[in-house]
């Protein structure tokens, strides 16, 4: 079997979280949603399960974090593009989220973020391979025999 992954986020309110997400293009597993969790499928083999916050907390014994107050995780997600970075920040905004921080331009990588409805911090980010420099040679450590 394939390794998947699945995060795990507590959220306050199932159906305004559902709206925001979907509202940013994203679907639901309907198998695996019902009042008190959500799979929301990020790409094949990932995937964010919204909890509601009573049902969250059964699967730890530390308090779960206010993520309007602390930064409990950033969620990191690749784009295709630029502006599908810049397009999801904005769809984000508009059901509700707020932009985290002003846009990163790094040249070969961009990068922008959000928060959701409960605070959690979501990052989008694009890399462009043809913009990477390629790796410098590294030079063969001291006492090594240079190669002809």
């Amino acid at each position: 079997m394939k390794r998947q992954l699945f995060v795990n986020l507590p959220i306050r309110d199932m159906a305004r979280s559902r709206v925001f997400f979907e509202r940013l293009g994203f679907e639901f597993n309907p198998r695996f949603c019902n009042e008190q969790g959500a799979c929301m499928v990020i790409s094949d083999g990932s995937y964010v399960m919204l909890l509601v916050e009573r049902f969250f907390q059964t699967f730890t014994r530390k308090p779960v974090a206010n993520a309007h107050d602390s930064t409990e995780v950033v969620v990191a997600l690749s784009c295709r593009s630029r502006n599908e970075v810049d397009q999801l920040v904005a769809k984000a905004v508009a059901a509700g989220g707020a932009a985290l921080n002003p846009p990163q331009d790094h040249g070969f990588m961009y990068g922008h973020g959000f928060t959701d409805l409960d605070g959690h911090a979501w990052e989008l980010v694009y890399l462009d391979a043809d913009a990477l420099e390629p790796p410098a040679t590294q030079a063969p450590p001291p006492g090594a025999a240079a190669s002809d």
